[in-house]
Parts: structure tokens; sequence; C-alpha cells
């Protein structure tokens, strides 16, 4: 019951941190906050699949809840390592792609990190941080590098840490799924 404990703080974590950071203003993109939202709701649900059918000794429960966790784990175990995996030019590369391809994360960025502009700021560009009235803004790339790689390691050692815990799940869930339920008839066949 330890690794369905594991899934759902997992999912409630991930909603919780949406709906954080909506209601700080740190987001603004629903896309982004709506993505992170269905993936806890949907591991949420993994996780209730998986107690119902532990509780019960549904056998076809948990034959499902040990696939898809399998499969949770491949996803969350190769994201994890490439978060660890990324250097310093690759990271520079992933951002500025993510800066040239969105418009509200970047206005979330300018606001949040107080920059204009990503390497240089062009004075008839908008801008929506505060630094702009004095006109002394420094660019948002130095910024978010700084801070890139501790995210990413941050992020890819919990995304490990939980990856282990899920494979534990489907481990324990293959062994264990065929067991008789221990108040039901002695003689009967599951």
């Amino acid at each position: 019951l330890c690794v369905f404990s594991s899934l759902q703080l997992v999912s409630l974590l991930l909603i919780g941190i949406a709906a954080w950071g909506i209601g700080f203003g740190l987001i603004s993109s629903f896309r982004v906050v709506g993505v992170v939202i269905a993936v806890g709701v949907f591991l949420f649900f993994i996780a209730l699949v998986g107690l119902i059918g532990a509780v019960k000794h549904h056998q076809v429960l948990l034959f499902f809840y040990m696939i898809i966790l399998l499969l949770v784990f491949i996803v969350q175990f190769s994201v994890s390592c490439a978060c660890l995996a990324l250097n310093e030019e690759q990271q520079s590369e992933l951002l500025e792609v993510g800066w040239s391809n969105t418009n509200s994360a970047r206005t979330d960025i300018e606001r949040n990190l107080n920059c204009c502009g990503f390497r240089v700021f062009y004075v008839n560009e908008t801008c929506a941080a505060d630094c702009l009235r004095t006109l002394h803004c420094r660019p948002c790339a130095p910024i978010m590098e700084e801070y890139s790689g501790m995210v990413l390691r941050f992020v890819g050692g919990i995304g490990l840490f939980f990856s282990f815990t899920e494979i534990l799940g489907v481990w324990l869930t293959y062994r264990y799924r065929n067991q008789k339920d221990p108040r039901a008839n002695p003689s009967a066949f599951i």
C-alpha cells in the first residue's frame, strides 16, 4: 500500500504545485498548468485503480495497474535521466527555443525575474518587467541559465527517486497479483 501512497503523493504534489503557481501569479499559461494538472489527475486515478485492485484482490485491475505503472516508470525515468544529462550548452539551446516559441512564458519570466529580452533587449520590444521604467534591465538568458542547471538537477533527482518507487510497485504488483483473497473460500481458485 505504500507504493500506492507514494503515487498518490506525487499526483497531489503535481496538482498542488500547479494550483500554487496560478494562485501566486507565477504562471499564467493555462496550457502548461492544464498539462500538469492532467498528469496529476491521471496518476491519482492510476493509484486509485491499484489501491482498489489490491484491496479487492482484483487481478485484472492489478494487471492494468502494473502495465500502466511500468509505462509511467519508463517515461519518468527517461525524462529524469535527460534532465540530469543536459550540459550547459544544451540547456542554453533549450531555453532559447522555449523563449522564442511562447509568448506567455516569456511574459511570466520577464515579470518574475525582472529582466527584458533574451540575450539583448531592443527598445521597440514589449517587456513586462518593472525594470523597464528605469531602462536598466538585464537580459533574461544569464538569469535563466543560472537557475536552469539547479532546477534540472532537482527535478531529475526527484524524478529518479519516484521512478524507483514505481518500479518497486511494478515488482510488488507482479509478485503478489496472483495471491488468493484470505477472506475467500479456501477451496476456491482465483
